[in-house]
């Protein structure tokens, strides 16, 4: 079996810009750079910054740079006890490395920075600080405004009124500094993630999904969504996974329009949440989904808290499922997992007929909704067998007499 680990270095500042997605994943090069173009995001990458990132045709950031934490504040003469938000212009590092696997962007940079830009519909991206603490600057695009949520998470509104946040993983903060730009200080170890909601203003159940990933509880995410591309593949499911703790990795070992399944594997025993996206366009039933631990019926909850709760705690294993109000309609299924190292998780679309669920019980028959078959007319229980009995019995009784 494949275990897929992800290495990210140090923090990473990187630039959005709006351009119309493409139907499938290129590459180009010019005079401005090298241009990525997936399904659902698109960027390029200068010499020395991240720019023109987008999510979608919805440009977030116009220019991202990165650099170590010292050599970024003696570059701007910011001392320790001055406020981040002072920090408004830093010299980017150099990008040195990028590859590409799996619907995602690697990118390595001097100072010591890897970002990872997946390729779903929240381009979520990645900025892991790893051999020293990492500053990152995210020039907005001009109809974007940010603010401050607490000192690990900038929301940010665009013109449409649709929203993304950066949050800090880990130990840093991150603030909207002096120009209305965002910047962030991350520590070795830790990282800054950015998702966009393309369906207006973030909701209640993102914002505890943030909640979780900020503190560690949430240390993976899953989308199962429908692919851009054309021809043969047109309306092919894809899978896009994102790895927030690097002792996290997850495996999905097939996927059909009626299950998929999972491998989450954790070099720590303490229970994790994973958070999973489906799309009802790849997936069937996918408001009324049904979820399996290492073949056993997991719990379904009410609530997120209920589901946090119950990994934390080494309960068992449970699941919450809302629903996205996106005009693509998703279900939101977060799974909270009680203990690792290695877990199967199965996601199944509920049947009317459980018996077709391969994990899930056999139910007894005689539930009034089948219609009678011949083996019920014969097997004792069917109209008239009393009358018939009777018959035979008489008869057997008159042969008797008669030998008699």
């Amino acid at each position: 079996m494949r275990h897929r680990a992800v290495v990210l270095s140090a923090l990473l500042v990187v630039s959005l810009v709006g351009a119309a997605a493409a139907p499938a994943a290129a590459q180009s090069t010019d005079a401005e750079g090298e241009a990525y173009a997936g399904s659902h995001v698109q960027f390029t990458t200068t010499g020395s910054a991240v720019s023109n990132y987008a999510v979608g045709d919805a440009v977030i950031v116009e220019n991202m740079s990165v650099q170590s934490s010292e050599e970024a504040r003696s570059q701007a003469g910011i001392g320790l006890d001055v406020g981040l938000s002072a920090a408004t212009s830093i010299v980017g590092s150099a990008v040195e490395t990028r590859t590409e696997a799996d619907a995602s962007v690697r990118l390595g940079f001097e100072s010591g920075a890897a970002m990872q830009a997946h390729d779903n519909a929240r381009g979520i991206f990645q900025v892991r600080a790893n051999d020293s603490a990492q500053m990152v600057q995210a020039n907005l695009s001009n109809d974007a405004e940010a603010e401050a949520d607490g000192e690990e998470r900038v929301v940010v509104t665009k013109g449409d009124g649709s929203q993304g946040t950066f949050i800090v993983v880990g130990d840093g903060e991150v603030v909207v500094n002096e120009e209305g730009n965002v910047t962030a200080e991350v520590e070795e170890g830790s990282q800054l993630v950015y998702r966009q909601y393309d369906d207006g203003e973030r909701s209640e159940d993102d914002e505890q999904q943030e909640r979780m990933i900020q503190n560690g509880t949430a240390t993976a995410e899953v989308y199962l969504q429908e692919s851009a591309e054309t021809g043969e593949e047109a309306g092919a499911a894809t899978a896009s996974v994102v790895e927030y703790g690097q002792d996290t990795a997850v495996e999905v070992e097939s996927q059909s329009r009626e299950e998929v399944n999972m491998t989450v594997e954790r070099t720590q025993s303490q229970g994790k949440v994973v958070l999973t996206s489906v799309s009802e366009s790849v997936f069937d039933n996918a408001e009324d989904i049904e979820v399996f631990v290492d073949g056993e019926a997991a719990a379904q909850a009410d609530s997120y808290s209920a589901v946090e709760q119950s990994a934390m705690e080494g309960d068992e294993p449970r699941y919450y499922v809302s629903q996205s109000s996106s005009a693509e309609a998703t279900a939101n299924v977060a799974i909270g997992i009680d203990h690792f190292s290695e877990r199967a998780v199965s996601m199944q679309s509920a049947q009317e007929d459980s018996s077709t669920a391969t994990a899930t019980p056999v139910e007894e028959e005689g539930d009034g909704t089948d219609t009678p078959t011949e083996p019920e007319e014969t097997s004792g229980d069917g109209a008239g067998f009393g009358a018939l009995a009777a018959l035979a019995a008489l008869g057997s009784a008159l042969i008797a007499a008669r030998r008699l």
